[in-house]
């Protein structure tokens, strides 16, 4: 829940202790998998993949180990993790890698398949993938997406969320599975792309293997799609000179000690790092003490203080501000403004180095599921 934004309730715990135990489960037999071919992991690869989930978060290393302490959680334990994932896709490489065969008749047969879709929709997409290995899973996994959906809807990272519960080789890279064409997924998969806006997140979708979440992050035009000047795409204001916004103050005392500074400052950067829009935000701090949550509405800028309006200033719409001090303490404030819409772009053919990596993933990635699922077959779990 640290490391994926979610909130630590009751409800929340109760929801994702299944979820969490499979997940051990798949963690055990990958862990004795990758011992029993004496595959090891260095720190500097650890290192490697923390660093990703600090860019992901907009953190620094020490804000992220303070979110974790404040939660209770040895960072170790964060390590251990990471280091079972980079351990399983090693695993996956050395059982595998000599039989993914990706040859330039591959790639040139790939890129030709390409450009007979240039005239499609492409989609950047990441993914949460739950297995189904058997019929009398079903609900149980449906309910499990169902879960992490929710969470994700209410601001959850998504790359966060895959790297934990996500059972493909794509959850070591936050869920990213890179461009696809209209109909080059699963065809549940498919319409689902078609239909979503930029920047949204789908619900559980049945398909071949079991239920996926997808995510789109950006989307590409057919070849020759005239593409609007993205200076007619930009919302105005509701108000000249005004903004929608909402105030959270972490208040501080005179001459604090340093402890009880560095603690708000973590709190603070948690805040920040987890913000999605102003109604996640409501929902999120409606649970938390300690901050000062107003929803000042719409704002007049000069009504502000030039420190304020200096920070805001390094928004754009739909954004937060980077946590400041005062003389009240730690302010946040976040632009309830509705955010620009995304710029479109038109289709690009990829290069055939982009498309080697995409075919070897997209093989390796089929092969991943059904060693695991051969793992679990042949495992013995015992839970106590």
């Amino acid at each position: 829940m640290s490391t994926s934004g979610m909130p630590p309730t009751a409800d929340t715990i109760k929801r994702l202790r299944p979820q969490v135990l499979e997940q051990l489960k798949t963690e055990k037999l990958e862990l004795e998998e990758a011992q029993r071919k004496s595959i090891t992991v260095s720190p500097s690869e650890v290192d490697k993949e923390i660093d990703g989930i600090i860019k992901d978060n907009h953190l620094t290393l020490e804000q992220l180990k303070g979110i974790m302490a404040k939660s209770n959680v040895a960072f170790e334990t964060l390590r251990a993790q990471i280091a079972v994932q980079i351990a399983w896709q090693k695993a996956i490489e050395d059982e595998y890698g000599d039989r993914v065969n990706i040859t330039d008749a591959d790639v040139t047969d790939e890129l030709g398949r390409i450009a007979e879709g240039k005239d499609k929709p492409h989609f950047l997409v990441s993914e949460i993938f739950l297995p189904v290995d058997n019929p009398e899973q079903e609900e149980k996994i449906r309910k499990s997406a169902e879960d992490l959906d929710s969470q994700l809807q209410n601001g959850a990272p998504f790359a966060n969320v895959a790297r934990q519960f996500s059972q493909s080789p794509s959850a070591a890279n936050g869920g990213d599975i890179g461009w696809v064409h209209e109909g080059q997924l699963a065809s549940e998969l498919n319409a689902a792309l078609n239909k979503m806006p930029i920047n949204t997140i789908s619900q559980p979708i049945r398909a071949t293997g079991g239920f996926y979440i997808l995510a789109l992050r950006q989307r590409q035009e057919p070849v020759g799609t005239k593409i609007p000047d993205p200076a007619t795409l930009q919302d105005k204001p509701e108000k000249p000179g005004y903004l929608p916004l909402i105030r959270v103050l972490l208040p501080m005392p005179p001459k604090a000690p340093q402890p009880y500074v560095d603690s708000a400052n973590k709190a603070a950067a948690e805040i920040s790092g987890h913000f999605a829009d102003c109604v996640q935000m409501q929902k999120m701090l409606a649970q938390a003490k300690g901050p000062i949550v107003q929803n000042l509405g719409l704002m007049k800028l000069s009504d502000l203080s030039e420190q304020i309006q200096a920070e805001l200033a390094k928004t754009k719409s739909g954004e937060i501000t980077q946590p400041f001090h005062d003389a009240a303490g730690i302010e946040i404030f976040a632009r309830c403004d509705k955010r620009a819409a995304p710029q479109a772009t038109a289709f690009v053919m990829p290069s055939r180095d982009d498309v080697e990596k995409q075919l070897f993933q997209t093989q390796i990635s089929m092969l991943a599921r059904r060693y695991i699922r051969d793992l679990r077959r042949q495992g013995n779990v015992e839970t106590r």
